[in-house]
């Protein structure tokens, strides 16, 4: 386990000992909060011989995700029992229902915007983040991002971001102001290993567009053939706490589109290890500047597919495209 991970645990399972006693102390049948307190103190007593974070079974490391959702596991994945393996499916099978929930309308119109997206994780629950969401002045505000790390834990943090996200909108605030917020509350209360790339943007019914990159691959947007990106402004959500951050301001007239993507696309590789590359999707959006939202989403997967020709993809894949309406 990463020198920096393992004391943040430790502190956390220290806090976690102190509210079981606490709660012990006033509990009317305490026996089941002891047997909690046993499993935290079996934990805490494998940082001494700088065990923590190796299986009980067969001593090789446990996966990391696993041990930040819940620094309890002491066991790996190849050495669960067949009642446990199922206990997992079955919360991941919950995580994975939890989280198609928070997702938005995949086609969404709103104050003179359209809007659509495919979303694709590379396990039953991914770590991209994606929301579409109608203030109350009739602007869109729009979020895409990307979380650090794969599977329950980066499924987690992007919950966390949702929470956020539409909270803060809700309060009115400033783009700017409403991601410094964001990305404060995310570094306060995550790992210091945890950030996440991430564009936040708002579009009125004027067609102003007003967008915060905060370290996220460039969203590209097409005017008639014409493509041009809109590079990060700032560093990713969580770095720094007191991170401040800067907005663009463009112009769409009717028939522009903007379109966002995760790294799922851009760095996805055919058999020859080659990438899939930002030039081929400026090529593709480019030749395709008149398609509606989930025509130019549909193009783009068509044309990663092609280029995979069967390989696999091994990350999370998410993209987003949003038109001025005709």
């Amino acid at each position: 386990m990463a020198a920096i991970i393992e004391p943040v645990l430790r502190e956390q399972l220290i806090e976690r000992r102190q509210r079981l006693e606490t709660a012990i102390s006033g509990a009317d049948e305490p026996v089941r909060l002891a047997g909690l307190l046993q499993e935290v103190d079996a934990a805490l007593a494998r940082f001494n011989p700088d065990t923590y974070g190796l299986c009980e079974v067969c001593h090789d490391p446990v996966e990391r995700e696993r041990l930040i959702a819940d620094p309890l596991v002491s066991v790996c994945l190849g050495c669960l029992t067949p009642a446990q393996q199922r206990a997992l499916e079955q919360d991941l099978e919950l995580a994975a229902r939890i989280q198609s929930t928070l997702l938005p309308p995949r086609n969404f119109a709103s104050g003179g915007w359209r809007a659509s997206y495919h979303y694709e994780g590379a396990g039953v629950v991914s770590g991209d983040y994606c929301d579409l969401v109608s203030a109350e002045d009739g602007s869109l505000y729009f979020m895409l991002g990307d979380v650090s790390g794969k599977g329950v834990a980066a499924s987690m943090l992007m919950a966390q971001l949702h929470a956020m996200f539409r909270m803060l909108v809700s309060v009115g605030l400033p783009l700017n102001q409403l991601v410094e917020r964001a990305s404060r509350v995310f570094c306060e209360s995550t790992l210091p290993a945890h950030y996440a790339t991430l564009v936040c943007g708002r579009a009125d019914c004027s067609g102003e567009l007003e967008i915060c990159n905060a370290g996220h691959l460039p969203p590209l947007l097409v005017r008639g053939g014409d493509v041009s990106v809109i590079e990060a402004t700032g560093l990713p959500l969580g770095v720094f706490c007191n991170e401040r951050f800067t907005t663009d301001h463009v112009r769409l007239s009717q028939g522009d589109a903007l379109l966002l993507y995760t790294d799922g696309l851009s760095e996805s590789q055919n058999f020859s290890g080659e990438e899939y590359g930002r030039d081929r999707l400026f090529k593709l959006v480019g030749e395709r500047p008149a398609l509606a939202p989930a025509e130019l989403v549909a193009a783009c997967l068509k044309d990663l597919s092609a280029f995979r020709a069967g390989m696999p993809g091994t990350d999370d894949l998410t993209i987003l495209a949003l038109r001025r309406a005709d």
